[in-house]
């Protein structure tokens, strides 16, 4: 150790020596405990010099423990005393604090004015019209369902998105199904399949996965008998197939080996001694008119309830070949859930959360631009999903071509998350992302779903106010031009002059489909997923 780095050493290590000295006389400790303690320290010692896994110890025994404690706490001391209201991702405080109002029944009212930077490009607005629309006026609810389906939905316009049994505790799944019974709003069963705790009264999305978890053969193949006993239960309303996921598309779901229980092994049909990875595509299906002939038969199975699917839009080729698909064969899905990169999940490699996805706003374009084009979005609902958390959110969203919102981040907020970022590891310290009892059993289920609910009847209370702002009556008038955003210091536009949006059959006539999406859509082949970009 150089000489300036060994002072360094011994100056810390006497500090904290001093420190420990003086705390154990103030409150008078005999004289053996300093000993034992000076004891202890020159073991710690020791064993950091003999060491090999950190050379941090090695060259600063006992005084380089402070940095890992101090890396530890990074998070925490970050968050409470470093950021700003609007600096942390994916949710700033700000955020945070507008749901943690709304959930426990307190006014979030703002007073003394805007505190937005609202000249900051990329700031956005709401245009609102000089004959308001009262909110009790407003339309909340929305049907989905075409005429192939015999059990139409009518659905609110924000509803809790797909998190599994395994990703999340079952105090906390139990707490927003209860919330969706007392709110009248729907619950995504995730891929986890369906369980007890989905079963509390509220509405369910049941979710069919790669791994088709709940209703899968012995060798992991979807179980059309097992589906269908799930599927006609009258708490399931529509029904979810899952081609990919926002934070992790191509890769398909991830439960952490250290969260699997005996029970969560039992309903997955899935061992315990190693991380439950699905497969990153669907073995019941391989093309665009596969995926037609699947959504089909789970109405069928379901007795004629909405079926749709749900993915992240990667190559735009291969969305045109689903469109294909729907044209050749006629069998168009209720819905589609588009889930932008900016999605949440419990668990995923990090350059797939980061790098992998196109962002939910300009996926919304290009799936409402492409449901037009082919004539058939008259048919089919849009639902947004992605860091979704407020009205405004909400109202953006269906100003860029969605119909509903779908939030998980939001409702796990609302049950008492406080962004730890501990999803994956299990130590979850607030209960709501934990296998371990000794956390989730202290989630007060019952307290937890008013909160929920609350939270959700605040946000679409709001909603409602705002599009009546608009003088609108139904959320489905909302358009693109209602929308403004700041571009630089002195210019600002409505989201129909920043995206381009093409009208009813567009992509039906060569004559008039737009130049920038021709190579996609003349690549596209309804029997195949096409490799061009």
């Amino acid at each position: 150790m150089h000489m300036s780095e060994r002072r360094k050493w011994y100056v810390g290590f006497g500090i904290v020596l001093l420190v420990i000295i003086a705390l154990l006389v103030i409150i008078q400790a005999k004289w053996y405990w300093i000993i034992g303690l000076i004891g202890i320290l020159a073991a710690i010692a020791i064993y950091d010099r003999v060491q090999k896994e950190h050379t941090l110890l090695r060259n600063f025994p006992i005084l380089g423990h402070m940095r890992y404690i101090l890396e530890f706490f990074r998070p925490e001391i970050q968050q409470y005393f470093v950021a700003s209201d609007d600096s942390e991702q994916p949710f700033n405080r700000k955020t945070r604090k507008v749901v943690y109002e709304r959930a426990k029944g307190i006014h979030d009212n703002v007073f003394f004015g805007n505190d937005n930077d609202i000249m900051k490009p990329g700031y956005e607005w709401a245009l609102h019209s000089l004959k308001p629309v009262h909110h009790s006026d407003v339309d909340p609810r929305i049907i989905v369902g075409n005429n192939q389906c015999r059990q139409p939905y009518s659905a609110s316009r924000l509803n809790i998105s797909a998190m599994s049994f395994g990703a999340l505790s079952k105090t906390a799944i139990l707490a927003l199904n209860k919330g969706a019974k007392k709110g009248g709003f729907s619950h995504n069963t995730g891929e986890g399949g369906l369980t007890e705790y989905h079963m509390q009264g509220g509405d369910v999305v049941l979710q069919v996965a790669t791994a088709y978890f709940g209703f899968r053969t012995d060798d992991g193949k979807f179980d059309p008998v097992k589906f269908r006993e799930k599927a006609t239960l009258p708490n399931i309303k529509m029904i979810e197939i899952k081609l990919s996921q926002g934070a992790k598309p191509g890769h398909g779901g991830l439960l952490p080996k250290e969260k699997i229980t005996p029970e969560i092994s039992q309903i997955r049909g899935v061992p315990m001694d190693r991380d439950v990875v699905s497969p990153p595509v669907h073995s019941a299906f391989t093309s665009p008119i596969g995926l037609c002939e699947f959504i089909t038969e789970l109405r069928e199975l379901s007795d004629g309830k909405p079926v749709g699917f749900k993915l992240c839009i990667g190559k735009r080729t291969e969305f045109f070949a689903i469109c294909k698909a729907m044209l050749k064969t006629g069998i168009y899905p209720d819905f589609i859930v588009i889930d932008g990169m900016e999605g949440g999940t419990g668990a995923a490699p990090s350059e797939f959360i980061n790098y992998i996805g196109m962002p939910l706003q300009e996926s919304l374009v290009f799936v409402h631009n492409a449901l037009l084009g082919c004539g058939i979005r008259e048919h089919i609902k849009i639902i947004a999903a992605g860091r979704n958390t407020t009205g405004f959110d909400m109202v953006r969203m269906m100003a860029l071509g969605a119909d509903m919102v779908n939030s998980s981040r939001a409702m796990m907020l609302a049950l008492g998350c406080i962004q730890s970022k501990q999803c994956g590891s299990n130590t979850c310290p607030v209960g709501v992302a934990t296998q371990n009892p000794r956390l989730y059993n202290q989630l007060d289920v019952d307290v937890k779903a008013d909160r929920v609910y609350n939270y959700h009847h605040a946000t679409v209370k709001t909603f409602t106010e705002l599009v009546g702002a608009m003088g609108l009556e139904n959320p489905s008038d909302i358009r693109p031009s209602s929308v403004m955003r700041r571009i630089n210091g002195h210019e600002v536009k409505g989201f129909d002059e920043i995206y381009s949006f093409l009208k009813s059959g567009d992509l039906l006539n060569e004559s008039t489909i737009p130049e920038f999406y021709r190579r996609f859509w003349e690549a596209a082949k309804p029997d195949g997923f096409s490799f061009v970009r």
